[in-house]
C-alpha cells in the first residue's frame, strides 16, 4: 500500500496537532503549505518538526507557495520567488522532507475580444529561459540529497507549461504530481499529458470532484477512485488525500479503509 498523508489544515494551526491527527487516522505524513503564515521557512522551527516527527512517527512534505513564479518578468520578484525555493531546499534537507510540490504559473495575461493572451506565451523564449535557470539553481540546491520537486497539474496545462514542463524534468531533481480532482474539473484535459511522462510520476493530490467542485471528501463525488488508487499502486507514489477539513479527512479516510484498493 502506498504512503497517505494529509495537508495542513487551517482548522489546526499548530503542527503538533496535525501530526497527532495524522498518526490518529493512520496515516504517513503531513504536507506543510507555505501559503500559510506559520510554514514560512524563516518562522518554522526545525527542531520542533523533527520532534514532531518522532513523537508520531510521521514524516512531512512540503507545498510550496502557490503564488511562486521565478519567470516573474520583474527581475526583483524573481529573486525573491527563487531565493523562497531555495530556503524550502534548505528546510527540507535539514528536516529530511523528501517532497517539494508545486504549481507552474500562467503569469498575466491581457483578455482579448476573442481570447485571451499569456505574456508568457508572447515571451516563451524569455520565459522558458527563466524556467531552465530556475531548474538548474534548484538542482545545484538539492545537490545529492533526497529531495525532489513535484510539478502538479492545476488549470490546465498550457502549450508553454509543456515546454516548461519537459525542460524542468530534464534534471532528475524533479518529478510530476497528478491531482485528479484538478483534473476531473477541467474536463480531463492534463491526464494525457502526464501519462505521456509517467515514467516521472509518483506523487498524487486525492480529492473527489462533481463537475467543476473540487475537494470533496473520497466517495462524495463523481471520480474513478478506484481507477487513480490502482494508478498510483503501481507508479509506487504516495498521495495526499486532499480535503481541507478535518471532518472531510475523517470521511476519505473512512472511504479507503472500506475501498477494494484497500483491500
Amino acid at each position: 500500500m502506498i504512503d497517505l498523508g494529509m495537508p495542513a489544515l487551517i482548522e489546526l494551526p499548530e503542527p503538533e496537532d496535525c501530526g497527532a491527527l495524522c498518526q490518529e487516522l493512520g496515516l504517513q505524513f503531513v504536507e506543510l503549505n507555505m501559503n500559510l503564515p506559520q510554514y514560512q521557512p524563516d518562522r518554522i522551527d526545525k527542531d520542533r518538526l523533527r520532534k514532531i516527527r518522532e513523537e508520531y512517527g510521521i514524516y512531512f512534505t512540503i507545498h510550496l507557495d502557490e503564488n511562486l513564479n521565478p519567470a516573474d518578468f520583474n527581475h526583483f520578484i524573481a529573486q525573491a520567488y527563487l531565493r523562497t525555493a531555495e530556503d524550502a531546499i534548505a528546510l527540507a534537507k535539514q528536516v529530511d522532507i523528501p517532497v517539494l510540490n508545486m504549481h507552474l504559473s500562467r503569469g498575466v495575461y491581457f483578455t482579448m475580444p476573442e481570447k485571451k493572451i499569456f505574456l508568457f506565451d508572447t515571451c516563451r523564449e524569455r520565459y522558458l529561459a527563466a524556467m531552465r535557470n530556475f531548474r538548474d539553481r534548484c538542482e545545484e540546491a538539492i545537490g545529492p540529497a533526497a529531495v525532489k520537486i513535484w510539478v502538479e497539474n492545476s488549470s490546465g496545462f498550457t502549450d508553454f507549461h509543456m515546454e516548461a514542463l519537459d525542460l524542468l524534468l530534464e534534471s532528475p531533481v524533479f518529478a510530476l504530481t497528478f491531482d485528479i480532482g484538478h483534473d476531473h474539473g477541467i474536463g480531463g484535459r492534463d491526464e494525457a499529458v502526464i501519462l505521456r511522462r509517467r515514467e516521472r510520476l509518483s506523487h498524487f493530490h486525492f480529492h473527489d470532484a462533481l463537475g467543476k467542485k473540487n475537494h470533496l471528501p473520497l466517495g462524495a463525488g463523481e471520480i474513478d477512485l478506484e481507477k487513480y488508487f490502482a494508478l498510483a499502486e503501481a507508479q509506487k507514489g504516495r498521495a495526499v488525500l486532499e480535503t481541507k477539513t478535518v471532518s472531510g479527512l475523517r470521511e476519505s479516510v473512512r472511504w479507503v479503509r472500506r475501498s477494494a484498493w484497500a483491500g
